[in-house]
């Protein structure tokens, strides 16, 4: 009953998206987005992506929380109890600082980890699994979401679990999730807005889709999810002034249905295939 229940939460929540998505991209962002159909390449994969996550995934992490808990506990910061039951505010000099702080402190922590497990995934063996969410060629809102479970579990973890063991409040703490995850939809959106002279501040979806693009002298740019000053300051960013993103994908095979992308990672690593496009 629950996972029913779940399904239609996703469902309805897709069919929202779609709409805001149709509205941002086919109406506002019209003239200066990639012409590409609207059911376009990878369109149902990605639809399977959105359910999967949903149902199969974020589960999963939930599960993977309670490790963070259990050290919590084992180290007599807190008790189960506590945490069943809502209560447990953080621990320390942090847990005492104002929630607006903590707040503040949590979201730099969080991109700032963020940055540094996206260029990880960059690399060696972990690339092929970063890869899969490279692999659309035509991107758009919906394309965020295609990403594998390994990918996504370790960086929910990442950001997650160092923030609970500093002592940050969990609510505070727990919320960059939801976040970064619709941000990152939005992100991906088909539409070139770099949001003028705030393109050295925030994330936009210009910056984004220089990140997935096959031209060279992207590759390797724009890791930040929020804050395009990882990327200025660590000389990854990358956004020219005279043009926007036309060319998406990889340079490397990938299957084009769910299942098939699920196992090539895995099938990549047996192979010991070498990463021939860092862009991702």
């Amino acid at each position: 009953m629950k996972q029913s229940q779940t399904f239609q939460g996703a469902l309805i929540a897709l069919v929202i998206l779609s709409l805001i998505f149709l509205v941002v991209e086919r109406v506002v962002g019209r003239g200066r987005n990639r012409v590409q159909p609207v059911i376009r390449k990878g369109w149902f994969t990605d639809v399977v992506y959105w359910f999967a996550s949903i149902l199969l995934t974020k589960p999963l992490l939930r599960l993977f929380i309670i490790l963070p808990a259990s050290l919590l506990v084992i180290s007599q910061i807190t008790t189960f109890d506590l945490l069943k039951l809502g209560q447990y505010r953080g621990y320390g000099p942090i847990g005492a600082q104002p929630l607006w702080l903590q707040t503040i402190e949590v979201y730099l922590l969080g991109d700032f980890i963020g940055y540094w497990t996206h260029r990880l995934f960059h690399n060696g063996k972990w690339w092929p699994f970063h890869a899969v969410h490279h692999s659309s060629e035509d991107l758009d809102w919906l394309g965020s979401l295609r990403v594998h479970p390994v990918n996504d579990l370790v960086n929910n973890l990442s950001q997650v679990a160092p923030l609970l063991m500093l002592g940050f409040n969990p609510f505070v703490t727990l919320s960059t999730a939801p976040f970064f995850t619709l941000y990152a939809i939005f992100l991906h959106a088909n539409v070139n807005w770099d949001f003028g002279p705030l393109r050295y501040v925030i994330a936009t979806p210009a910056f984004h889709r220089w990140h997935h693009s096959k031209d060279r002298e992207a590759w390797d740019k724009n890791f930040a999810g929020l804050l395009p000053m990882w990327d200025l300051l660590f000389g990854t960013f990358y956004m020219p002034k005279d043009r926007y993103p036309e060319n998406f994908g990889i340079c490397e095979p990938m299957p084009k249905g769910y299942l098939g992308q699920m196992w090539e990672p895995f099938a990549w690593l047996r192979r010991r295939g070498r990463k021939v496009n860092p862009a991702g």
